[in-house]
């Protein structure tokens, strides 16, 4: 797809954040870590369960100094009436981004061509705009934001340490490894 290591594209919409409708942008997103988190539909059945493990990890995210964006090609209008009426969704204080034009979808390539509903996708973008994490699972498969968190945190690891990598299943705290010839076949 070619999209890590690009760059955030422009877009500017609405969304529901904490009882009110808000202008977000581009902008607003840049110098500081952000995670987009794209579901296909509100009103809808793993949706929910994602958004609300979210939800239940946002202070997490926070800590981390990550804003979380849940977007769908559903109007603002539509976030704030599924907030209000699933206790799932209700647990929300994160920002959910509207994007009835399907700009923000397609510049993350995963809108559903002929169905205006996004793929399941899950994308970090570090504070300089750069796509650092793209996952992106079939309908039925949903996400889990504490293996997000451990890619955001191996992700601002990473970045705060040039030249070292996080291995798999790498957790906080964890050795981590320099690459270089001495370890080419010993692994």
């Amino acid at each position: 797809m070619g999209i890590i290591g690009s760059t955030l594209k422009p877009f500017t919409t609405q969304a529901y954040k904490e009882g009110k409708f808000v202008e977000v942008s581009d902008q607003d997103v840049l110098g500081k870590w952000a995670v987009f988190v794209f579901y296909p539909a509100d009103f809808t059945f793993v949706c929910p369960t994602e958004l609300e493990d979210l939800a239940d990890n946002y202070a997490e995210f926070q800590r981390l100094g990550v804003e979380v964006y849940s977007v769908s090609t559903d109007t603002h209008f539509s976030h704030k009436a599924w907030h209000d009426t699933s206790p799932a969704i209700g647990k929300i204080t994160y920002t959910m981004l509207g994007d009835p034009s399907g700009v923000i979808t397609n510049n993350f390539g995963v809108m559903r061509e002929g169905q205006g509903l996004a793929d399941r996708g899950t994308f970090l973008i570090d504070p300089d705009g750069v796509i650092q994490f793209m996952e992106i699972t079939a309908e039925g498969i949903g996400r889990n934001a504490s293996e997000l968190l451990r890619k955001v945190k191996a992700a601002q690891y990473v970045r705060s340490h040039p030249g070292e990598v996080c291995p798999a299943k790498w957790e906080e705290g964890e050795e981590t490894l320099a690459p270089s010839l001495d370890l080419v076949g010993k692994i």
